[in-house]
């Protein structure tokens, strides 16, 4: 009865709070994706919450083998909806724990209200009680706080093919309006299952699971998931918990994103393992050497009991390969480079990296061919000469002595450890030594002092931040830019500022006169526009070793048409805004655009190209540059009809290419289309309860009659003599559309039927000639 009664009443109480904040409007965005992956060659449906998302009728997923389709839109219930909805469970409750309780249905007829139709109200009678303890925390859970972000939903199918490449892709939604922002979705090999799927019957234990699994998770405010993992004696178990990973950045919450805790308990309840990060990821991972056969729990949560439906995860368990650490942390350019690799499950001890010397300094590689991130390893290839450090260097008489320029490959081999280099230089040289380690997982958090022979600092750094590593909170690489005041022998120290050490504290130094260089970003990497209209894209340069010149940028494979207002970043500037326009004519429709950056280097151009990226901001303050896969422009309006037309003259032929259609000044001409008798729209809305206007159209040309036939659409089109041009030529759109009138029992007194858009017909190209 206390179960029962308990969720009665939760239901009731809640049932009267408030409702939810909505507004219509804009391009889509999207806050999560749940799950936010599945397993090659499956076929399942995921959650897509967001803002803007009630027309959405199209998902597009970056990479080959995964196919998306919109299922259904999921509206926010409104007040008398939520309480139609409390009424409905109190009495269900009561009338089960009647029947539980009495072993009969109750003589008192309690009759449950009528239901919204609605995707997460069906089939309420068959529900168990702990699936409807679900219902009731996801309406009416008094600590959920509203946010219109993620307040609408989106059911998206999702279809992975078997042979789908394992790894990160982006999901995005498409709406007549645009396309959203990009979402972290992954491919993976193992099986898979949702945190619902491992429920209990009532109130008992979760279902044990095998290993390997995927379980995919959401952590509601103050929830606590519980999972029974399947292990046997010997078994080296990797946990791992993708939160972060999944979405860096929230906005509005605090550190800035959802910071998950793992706790692992033994057969008996011991607690045998905690984790809440690895290293400097706050991504926690969990290693296990499984002493005994049983079955061990799993919690997951967050660090101080947030939840939201955005507190998105995937926990991977099982003895799955993971990397603790590479040596060398990479190699020079066109030379074979073989690295140490070390961890738990590795297929093998020694990596190979591709070292060819067109690319990006800082690459990865995945082990073994195998995607996903416990697999990949972060490398960086350059173009000066390598060494290795050599111990003992850690006090100024043992300094290991080097000819710059070079690239010194070494370790903080213990606590404590610090290593001295020393080079001869010159009066008025100038030096940088740089850092690489944090940015290619490395734990080190580096400090770096130039000295002079007597032991004076010349130049020292700890952390320098670099806008390329969005991802990384804490800039930990060390960065060093000096002059050096005279001839003799100067010192490069380098430590740990935390005084740690070891195998995994690897580095890469870079010591040699400043070598001017650049990348360039492009926020966001969505864009929405109309036919021959524009958006604003920014432009952020990334100047290294003091490159102070002008950067062009400007479009490398775009259609005929697409234009660029402002390609060039100014010499004394590290961002730009700039218009990007779409060509007149185009039916609606996404296209991946890329970027090139242009600059003069010592004398020579340099090229490189465009990294599409995300502006994100962290906890109300902190803002980061995510790069993203692709750029995508999506042109905005309806989907076209399939339909063929012709001029209404003698002898005239069906067409879709470009003659045109001659309209006379001051007079008409007619346009046979013919079109399906039922367009594919998702009314399936009949051709002859169908209406047609002119989209933007070109100045003084109007659509002066559309007449539905047997065998297409007669458009009669008139030119102005008092505003067209004799000699204007362009394209003209017709948009097909329809008028529905809203719910009687919702819709305003007075109000209008919405206009909503069917389509667009095959672009009419014209010239208005003299009579």
């Amino acid at each position: 009865m206390g179960r029962w009664s308990g969720l009665a009443a939760a239901v009731l109480i809640a049932g009267a709070a408030g409702g939810w904040a909505r507004a219509q409007g804009g391009a889509p965005h999207i806050g999560y994706v749940y799950p936010a992956g599945g397993c090659q060659g499956t076929t399942f449906r995921v959650t897509v919450g967001g803002q803007f998302l009630r027309n959405a009728d199209g998902a597009h997923v970056s990479g080959e083998g995964v196919r998306a389709s919109v299922a259904e839109y999921v509206r926010p219930l409104d007040d008398g909806e939520l309480g139609d909805v409390g009424r409905f469970l109190y009495q269900l409750v009561r009338r089960r724990w009647s029947a539980r309780v009495m072993e009969a249905v109750a003589t008192e007829e309690a009759t449950e209200p009528p239901l919204p139709d609605h995707p997460w109200l069906r089939d309420m009678d068959g529900r168990s009680p702990a699936e409807l303890r679900e219902l009731r925390t996801r309406l009416f859970d008094e600590k959920k706080q509203p946010n219109a972000q993620i307040e609408e939903q989106v059911e998206v199918e999702v279809t992975v093919d078997p042979e789908a490449p394992p790894g990160e892709r982006e999901l995005r939604l498409a709406t007549p309006l645009g396309l959203s922002n990009p979402m972290r979705f992954e491919v993976g090999g193992l099986p898979e299952v949702r945190e619902a799927d491992l429920a209990g019957v009532e109130d008992s234990d979760p279902r044990a699971v095998d290993l390997p699994v995927v379980i995919n998770g959401q952590i509601t405010p103050g929830d606590v998931d519980r999972f029974r993992l399947r292990a046997r004696e010997g078994q080296r178990l990797v946990i791992r918990t993708q939160a972060r990973r999944l979405i860096p950045y929230l906005a509005d919450a605090v550190p800035g994103w959802f910071q998950a805790t793992m706790t692992l308990r033994d057969p008996h309840g011991v607690e045998v393992a905690y984790e809440d990060d690895y290293r400097f990821d706050p991504d926690p991972v969990l290693l296990y050497a499984v002493p005994e056969d049983g079955v061990y729990e799993l919690e997951v949560r967050d660090a101080i009991y947030r939840g939201r439906d955005d507190f998105v995860y995937r926990l991977s368990a099982g003895e799955l390969p993971f990397i603790t650490h590479v040596f060398p942390l990479g190699g020079p350019a066109g030379a074979q480079t073989t690295v140490s690799v070390a961890g738990w499950n590795l297929p093998t001890d020694r990596l190979t990296l591709p070292t060819e010397r067109d690319g990006p300094p800082l690459r990865s590689v995945s082990l073994g061919g195998q995607a996903g991130p416990s697999l990949e390893v972060p490398y960086a290839v350059g173009d000066l000469p390598e060494a290795l450090e050599t111990e003992p260097n850690d006090s100024p008489e043992a300094a290991q002595p080097v000819m710059t320029p070079l690239t010194m490959n070494g370790r903080i081999g213990e606590p404590g450890d610090v290593d001295v280099f020393r080079f001869e230089g010159r009066a008025g040289d100038e030096v940088v030594a740089e850092v690489l380690a944090r940015r290619l997982g490395s734990p080190l958090d580096s400090a770096l002092w130039l000295l002079d022979a007597e032991g004076n600092p010349v130049a020292l750094n700890d952390d320098h931040p670099d806008p390329e590593t969005g991802l990384i909170t804490h800039q930990a690489d060390s960065y060093v830019r000096g002059r050096l005041p005279g001839d003799g022998t100067y010192r490069l120290v380098l430590a740990d500022t935390q005084h740690q050490g070891g195998e995994a504290f690897a580095y890469r130094l870079r010591v040699a006169p400043p070598r001017p260089d650049f990348s360039v970003r492009v926020t966001p990497s969505t864009v929405s526009l109309a036919p021959g209209r524009g958006a604003t894209v920014t432009f952020h340069a990334v100047r290294r070793d003091g490159l102070a010149g002008e950067i062009d940028v400007s479009l490398s494979n775009a259609p005929e048409g697409w234009a660029l207002s402002q390609w060039r970043i100014p010499a004394d500037k590290d961002s730009v805004e700039a218009t990007l326009t779409a060509p007149r004519g185009l039916s609606r429709k996404t296209i991946t655009l890329r970027f090139e950056a242009q600059a003069v280097v010592d004398g020579a151009p340099v090229l490189r190209p465009v990294t599409p990226a995300e502006d994100m901001m962290q906890a109300f303050l902190y803002r980061h540059l995510v790069a993203q896969e692709e750029f995508l422009a999506a042109v905005t309006g309806s989907r076209p009809v399939p339909a063929v037309w012709r001029p209404l003259v003698p002898g005239a032929r069906p067409r879709i290419g470009p003659a045109p259609v001659r309209i006379p000044l001051g007079g008409t001409a007619q346009v046979l289309v013919e079109a399906p008798a039922t367009l594919p729209d998702r009314r399936q809305t009949p051709l002859a309860e169908t209406r047609f206007a002119l989209s933007d159209p070109p100045r003084g040309l109007v659509l002066q009659e559309a007449v539905v036939g047997p065998t297409g659409v007669t458009l009669t089109l008139k030119a102005d003599p008092y505003i067209a041009h004799a000699g204007d030529v362009s394209n003209l759109i017709v948009e097909a559309f329809t008028d529905v009138a809203g719910d009687p029992s919702t819709q305003e007194p007075g109000a209008r039927a919405q206009r909503v858009s069917l389509g667009v017909l095959p672009a009419i190209p014209f010239e208005v000639e003299r009579p």
